[in-house]
């Protein structure tokens, strides 16, 4: 097998769901978000997929991406170092939502 069809046979969708922290104020989401942004548009201009954008609650965001595992972690890793103390969130592979694999099962 190729090293190509290895690494894309590797490949998974990942899910960052995002909250606001009760303390974050407006001033620390306008800090952030220029370097989350920076984040997301560095993985597409690579050529990978993500998808992202907040819930009407005004609180919570989510991103849907594919990576391997290792580029998964990269990714988390970055995001953590911009958004640990404005945000709570956390990092689940796609299947781990029974809700989105019913959603894919009938795509």
């Amino acid at each position: 097998m190729s090293q190509i069809t290895e690494t894309i046979s590797e490949k998974k969708l990942w899910v960052l769901v995002s909250t606001l922290k009760d303390d974050t104020e407006e001033i620390d989401l306008q800090m952030v978000a220029p370097s989350v942004i920076e984040l997301i548009d560095e993985w597409q201009s690579a050529g990978k997929f993500i998808w992202s954008g907040p819930f009407n609650d005004n609180k919570t965001g989510m991103a849907i991406f594919e990576a391997t595992e290792k580029d998964a972690n990269r990714f988390y890793d970055k995001y953590d170092k911009i958004c640990s103390g404005v945000l709570s969130y956390h990092l689940s592979q796609w299947d781990s939502f029974p809700l989105l694999s019913m959603l894919e099962n009938t795509a």
